[in-house]
């Protein structure tokens, strides 16, 4: 039986491949085989390989830049649609200027690309995006990514989004959007795929503007264990009492910075982030994430939600 769906996928999709690993696709370097893979070029490519999963009645994942992920070591029982990504910052898919206050941005470009175009055409509000490895703007707003200050959703003017239900494309303003703490309606309904964003942002010095895109890059250098693979931030900083607390400072008061399993480690640099030492399993991170939240809550009352996807 499966063996007629891969071909009947194949019919439809003849570059869909099957058992490719996910670790070589997420920035942890962890993962189990997809059952089913493909790598959708164009949003027409997404589409498609949407409406076959649907008609074989597959399980899909659209996976961007494999940030923010932890993919479980059985892989996963279905189809992992990937959004290829965009290196080139100034790539007519992955981004454009439209005019003097609008940007267009594919979901696969990477937030370092956006914060590199951003820089050179003299917007600014994106400089907190440089530097964060594997991410893409699709991701970003589906997680509404934050730091520093800034959120992803400062300039959103509106999201297209496919909505695997209809097969059709639906323009999403941002008050639909449904934006809150690294939330937004993307995260809740899962049959709504994020295709582009149209971004306002304001105008600014572009010298300043790529001074601060500096600042934020050796910042990340200097404080993040950006040497070894992760997902980026484990745990969503919880806010009690109209405070937000860092995530990273209660794992360490815990007494948990360091700390090993298997090939996994609490980091020693930053405690909110866990890293794959090179052999990392899974299951590793997911006893790590699970002791820390234990740990936490014994110390502090407080139990931390994670900020990664776990993927089975």
């Amino acid at each position: 039986m499966e063996d007629k769906i891969f071909k009947k996928l194949k019919e439809e999709l003849p570059i869909a491949q099957k058992g490719v690993l996910l670790k070589d696709y997420t920035t942890f370097q962890i993962g189990g085989p997809a059952k089913y893979f493909f790598i959708a070029e164009t949003n027409e490519d997404l589409i498609k390989a949407v409406k076959i999963a649907k008609k074989l009645k597959l399980p899909i994942f659209i996976l961007g830049g494999g940030s923010n992920i932890l993919v479980s070591d059985k892989g996963f029982n279905g189809l992992v649609i990937r959004i290829q990504n965009s290196e080139e910052p100034y790539g007519e898919q992955a981004a454009r200027i439209l005019n003097s206050k609008n940007i267009f941005v594919s979901a696969g470009m990477t937030l370092s690309g956006l914060a590199s175009l951003a820089g050179e055409n003299a917007f600014k509000g994106f400089e907190w995006c440089s530097g964060i490895p594997g991410a893409t703007v699709g991701g970003a707003i589906f997680g509404h990514a934050q730091a520093f200050g800034d959120k992803i959703s400062d300039s959103v003017e509106y999201i297209e989004a496919l909505d695997m239900k209809t097969s059709k494309i639906k323009k999403l303003l941002k008050k639909q959007c449904k934006f809150s703490l690294k939330s937004s309606i993307f995260k809740k309904n899962k049959n709504l795929i994020i295709l582009s964003v149209i971004f306002s942002p304001e105008r600014g010095d572009k010298k300043k503007v790529q001074k601060k895109i500096k600042e934020f890059l050796n910042y990340r250098k200097n404080n993040h264990p950006i040497q070894f693979p992760s997902a980026g931030s484990v745990f969503i900083n919880p806010e009690i009492k109209g405070e937000v607390i860092r995530a990273g400072q209660l794992i360490e008061k815990a007494g948990l910075k360091g700390k090993k399993i298997g090939g996994a480690q609490i980091s020693e640099l930053h405690a909110n982030f866990i890293i794959n030492l090179g052999n990392a399993k899974a299951k590793d991170v997911l006893a790590l994430i699970r002791l820390a939240q234990k740990k936490v809550k014994e110390k502090f009352g407080i139990l931390l939600e994670t900020e990664i996807q776990i993927i089975k």
